[in-house]
């Protein structure tokens, strides 16, 4: 029998961790969709033709392949689509893993594990190895930008166990079950396509990839040329089945997204998508369409909404006050927008998580009511008994009372009418705002901005709303030099670990990271970290409704509006599986139909 000394020594030299299930999946809450001898996505169509060609657009410019550094405006496509994952989620089953690189995984509470499909290579013909997967991390964490950082905070280590056997290792106590599946969805590289470069700069070179594409040709800010790798490693694997049909993708890049509807009927483009109801009620109304040439479709997705709105900067003085904010908030009127310039083609965001079906509605209750309790000293009283809602604008009536109240607010808060302008008492200083927006979408939100602007002026408050080039834009946001700005945070149908870098304190004052807005409240940051830790559903939608409760509350910006189907008008001249999954618009999985 090995005494206690013995026992003990063998437990520091030799840590016993918990017995690695080998799994073909990684599920984080309860099973997947897709189980034992499965072929294909539902979604997909795995006899899709393979061949042709489809243009089309993208919008703005670039300077960089790389979408994961700080400088530089990226061309995402080069990743995307000819970069691979250790593991694909598709969109009928957004909380499981599947296997892509890695043929299965292993997992315990210490740490998770990835083996390598003999398989796998890159385009150039050489395996992708163990060397690979730790490269890329370490390029992620030590070069990247600040998001990720924040988004594998949580991993203590990376280590080679053979070859093609790769484990992650877990923080002692991160608990952050979320995690695994993160790592999952990590790109690839190189290791060796890498030497002699710097990951932190801009570089216009395309990386060697593992994916379904190999990028021929391109001018910066013009166009990318893409051409199916015929010898794709993956390309007959169940996860991948029905995807990447055409063998040559071309996207020609726009300035603005309205331009491209003319390219459409001109035959320069196949294929885009609608962001203007306006132009989607209106602008169709061509011989092309009416003959048929030209389908125009509305396909539903169940997408999380992306959240577009009115930002402000918490950083400048002018905002500190919650009660100024709500106040300028009082000043949108969204229904007659809705009604004279949207074409009720939009619904108003109503919560950080809109069509998720995670939203705080109502009063607090049930498990959300026990969150939230845990921190009533630190919350204000308005979280238990107010239910979050935008300002509505029903008639002439509720205007005048929309803005009384807003002027209400701006009182409480120090302000008041100084020579018929919005004045804090205290220091003497006008109430003047500056709303950015960049080239891609401002010309369509000129029309927005009037009646707003106008409504701001009834209540003292001077509004310049300026449109910008992508690239000023960006490096004014980057570098928090802005009032107010017109920003979209993708929001994923499983939020989790970004969300630290949207709305966490850490991430405030770091220039580049995604917290444009400044937040900085501790207990949205200990409701960030018991979100990633969450052991089961019920417990993970109650932290997400109690953080959006929180968010709505602080009134961090002013939300836009939404669409519950994508807007797609395209040639007619591809097939696509017809579907009642809802899981939106994938041009990933459609082809041409010779039959049309």
């Amino acid at each position: 029998m090995m005494n206690k000394f013995l026992l003990t020594l063998f437990l520091i030299v030799f840590p016993i961790y918990a017995h690695a299930q080998i799994l073909d999946k990684i599920a984080l809450y309860g099973d997947a969709k897709y189980n034992g001898d499965w072929q294909n996505f539902e979604y997909t169509n795995p006899d899709a033709p393979k061949g042709g060609r489809v243009v089309l657009p993208a919008y703005g410019t670039f300077d960089n392949f790389n979408p994961f550094i700080f400088k530089g405006i990226a061309a995402t496509q080069v990743v995307d689509i000819t970069l691979d994952s250790l593991a694909f989620t598709p969109a009928d089953d957004v909380t499981v893993a599947y296997p892509l690189l890695a043929k299965s995984f292993e997992l315990t509470k210490d740490y998770v594990g990835f083996f390598l499909d003999e398989r796998a290579k890159f385009s150039d013909g050489s395996p992708v190895l163990a060397e690979d997967v730790i490269f890329s991390f370490n390029s992620l964490i030590e070069k990247g930008a600040p998001l990720y950082k924040v988004y594998y905070a949580d991993v203590d280590r990376v280590e080679k166990v053979g070859e093609r056997h790769v484990r992650f290792w877990f923080k002692p106590e991160s608990n952050n079950k979320e995690l695994p599946l993160i790592i999952s969805q990590m790109k690839i590289y190189s290791a060796k396509d890498w030497e002699g470069k710097d990951f932190s700069k801009p570089i216009l070179k395309a990386p060697l990839g593992s994916g379904p594409y190999i990028l021929e040709s391109f001018s910066p800010n013009k166009y990318l040329i893409f051409k199916r790798n015929p010898n794709y490693w993956a390309k007959d694997i169940p996860a991948r089945r029905g995807f990447y049909n055409f063998d040559e993708i071309r996207y020609d890049y726009y300035q603005d997204t309205t331009v491209t509807l003319q390219a459409l009927f001109a035959g320069n483009i196949d294929m885009r998508e609608e962001y203007i109801a306006k132009i989607w009620v209106t602008g169709y109304d061509n011989e092309l369409v009416k003959n048929g040439s030209i389908i125009k479709e509305n396909i539903h997705h169940n997408n999380t909404a992306r959240l577009q709105n009115f930002g402000y900067n918490l950083r400048r003085p002018k905002f500190a006050d919650k009660r100024v904010r709500e106040a300028i908030d009082w000043a949108f009127n969204y229904e007659w927008a809705k009604e004279n310039l949207f074409y009720n083609q939009y619904e108003r965001l109503y919560s950080y998580f809109t069509n998720s079906g995670m939203e705080a509605k109502g009063l607090p209750t049930g498990k959300e009511l026990e969150i939230l309790n845990q921190y009533r000293d630190e919350l204000p009283e308005s979280i238990f008994t107010q239910a979050p809602s935008n300002p509505v604008y029903k008639d002439i009536q509720s205007s005048r009372e929309n803005l009384r109240y807003a002027v209400k607010l701006l009182k409480e808060a120090g302000y008041d009418f100084v020579d018929g302008k919005m004045t804090n008492l205290k220091t003497g200083e006008r109430l003047e705002i500056e709303i950015l927006s960049n080239s891609a979408n401002g010309s369509s939100f000129t029309r927005v901005m009037l009646p707003f602007i106008s409504n701001l002026a009834k209540i003292g408050i001077r509004a310049e709303f300026r449109n910008l080039e992508v690239n000023v834009f960006k490096n004014r946001l980057d570098n928090f030099e802005f009032d107010m700005a017109i920003i979209t945070f993708p929001i994923s149908q499983l939020p989790g670990n970004e969300q630290k870098e949207f709305w966490g304190s850490q991430a405030a004052d770091i220039k580049g990271s995604y917290n444009l807005l400044g937040i900085k409240n501790s207990v949205i940051d200990k409701l960030l970290d018991q979100l990633v830790k969450a052991q089961n559903k019920e417990e993970y939608v109650a932290h997400i409704k109690a953080l959006d409760r929180v968010l709505l509350n602080g009134h961090y910006m002013i939300m836009q509006w939404y669409s519950p189907h994508q807007r797609v008008a395209y040639r007619n001249r591809f097939g696509h599986k017809k579907t009642d999954l809802n899981v939106g618009f994938q041009p990933d999985t459609w082809w041409i139909d010779e039959g049309k």
